[in-house]
């Protein structure tokens, strides 16, 4: 876009109606990503409760990732056909009743099937926020609403241990899905009341079976074969790398069946003609090992090194909280005033710099000094992944908005597991055979810093073909 004035960079106001449907979008997307969270906090306890082993209490997490994947596609096409507004309400509705059937749950299998539906849902909530945000945003706002959007995938990883903890030791686990309650009923009474009718983007969308089969599939056996890979602490097995490569066959053969169909495909190979899609898709996977990969290792680098309680540790994770709240108004304002690749550069530069420490830090490192790297490096992740996920819409037409959600949400799905699941092995593989004495953990835990700072600096690369705004004027 060009402008003829002085005021090239002033952004236009966001509408105030345009902001309180984001923050009722936000209050949607907070249950599934709390509760994803807590429940992690909690499974001991659910073991002992059952009296069932970690192997089959990890079905608990195990479905619930599983289905949410498997229902990004279908979500995907059914925002193309139907009103988004009760999609959301639907969605929300059927994770309060699971949230509410798993804390009454008084056998594994009910609890675990109540997961994996609430698991469904949550796939629904997640691939319906970004694509209603984006619809009701505009090409202009993008980046502020988005920015808002995104609060939720903060808060997550940074307030759901804390609270799940505090649930866990001073109530029960059952309270973890209970708390959901209130929340939900707020959510959705203010989405009947307050959220607009989204009308349908392309209603002739055909359903598209074999390619929603595909990708659920194909996503579900990658996810699945990459958490029995960290589960093992080793990614040469049989059951890792036969789901692994079905998931790569299926996705194969997605991409056959996409040629052939062309547009009616679910996720058209069209839009990887644009060079900023095809750079988020490449990023946001990098993303899972660089960026997300260590809010795993972090919590139990401070437990096993630093000899931190579930609470405590959640307490001093709380500056990189606070880094990545900081920074969020003005990351929306910056991808909207100049495009995502500058605000990814500069955020991928600060985030670097708050893992290099990492790969030196030990049992004796000041609490201060981690404090503020852990804020510098709140500050520098925090604005890495939400620029990307809003670029992924730019130069698309509103028909397929809902089409490049589900290749966003897929390949973070994947990219999630896929870099939780490296860094957890790299660590395991260091120690495997050995006395774990704090010496030998610490340099394990350093290897894995260093693989997510070794990807960080990788990620570089597809940053450069983001939209760059400023060369546009």
């Amino acid at each position: 876009m060009i402008c003829k004035n002085k005021k090239t960079h002033e952004l236009e106001p966001i509408p105030k109606e345009v902001m309180n449907i984001a923050w009722i979008l936000v209050l949607g997307a907070i249950m599934p990503l709390l509760d994803s969270t807590m429940v992690n906090i909690a499974i001991k306890h659910l073991s002992n409760d059952f009296s069932i082993g970690l192997d089959s209490i990890q079905w608990v997490i195990t479905g619930y990732v599983l289905a949410m994947a498997i229902s990004v596609p279908l979500a995907g096409w059914m925002v193309q056909r139907f009103n988004g507004k009760w999609l959301m309400i639907s969605a929300n509705i059927v994770f309060l009743a699971t949230s509410i059937a798993s804390g009454l749950s008084r056998s594994i299998y009910l609890l675990i099937i109540s997961r994996i539906v609430q698991g469904f849902s949550a796939g629904f909530i997640m691939t319906l926020v970004t694509t209603l945000a984006i619809e009701v945003a505009g090409r202009e706002a993008m980046g502020r609403v988005m920015s808002t959007v995104g609060i939720p995938m903060i808060l997550g990883p940074i307030l759901g241990p804390v609270i799940g903890a505090v649930i866990v030791q001073f109530l029960s686990w059952r309270y973890v899905f209970f708390v959901n309650i209130p929340i939900g009923i707020i959510a959705i009474t203010l989405m009947i009341l307050k959220l607009p009718d989204f009308t349908p983007a392309n209603i002739k969308a055909k359903f598209d079976f074999i390619g929603i089969t595909l990708l659920g599939a194909s996503s579900a056996s990658l996810i699945y074969g990459i958490t029995q890979g960290a589960k093992n602490a080793t990614f040469n097995n049989s059951m890792t790398i036969s789901y692994v490569f079905a998931g790569i066959a299926i996705l194969a053969i997605y991409i056959i069946y996409a040629a052939i169909k062309r547009e009616q495909a679910i996720l058209p190979l069209h839009l990887f003609r644009l060079k900023n899609f095809t750079a988020v898709i490449v990023g946001l996977f990098l993303a899972g090992v660089a960026t997300n990969g260590p809010m795993l290792l972090l919590p139990l680098f401070f437990q096993n090194i630093k000899g931190f309680s579930v609470l405590g540790t959640g307490l001093i994770l709380i500056p990189q909280g606070i880094g990545m709240l900081v920074v969020r108004p003005l990351i929306g304002k910056l991808t909207d005033k100049l495009g995502a690749r500058d605000v990814v550069l500069v955020s991928l530069t600060l985030a670097i710099a708050g893992t290099i420490p990492f790969v030196l830090f030990n049992e004796r490192s000041s609490l201060i000094v981690v404090g503020v790297v852990l804020f510098i490096r709140g500050i520098g992740i925090g604005g890495v992944t939400m620029p990307m996920m809003t670029d992924a819409y730019t130069g698309m037409v509103r028909q397929e908005i809902p089409q490049a959600s589900i290749g966003t949400r897929l390949v973070q799905n994947i990219g999630g597991a896929f870099g939780s699941a490296v860094l957890a092995t790299v660590v395991s593989l260091g120690v495997q055979g050995k006395t774990p004495t704090i010496p030998l953990l610490t340099t394990a835990y350093h290897d894995g810093f260093m693989l997510a700072l070794i990807l960080s600096l990788v990620m570089l690369i597809p940053s450069l073909f983001l939209t760059n705004k400023k060369a546009k004027n």
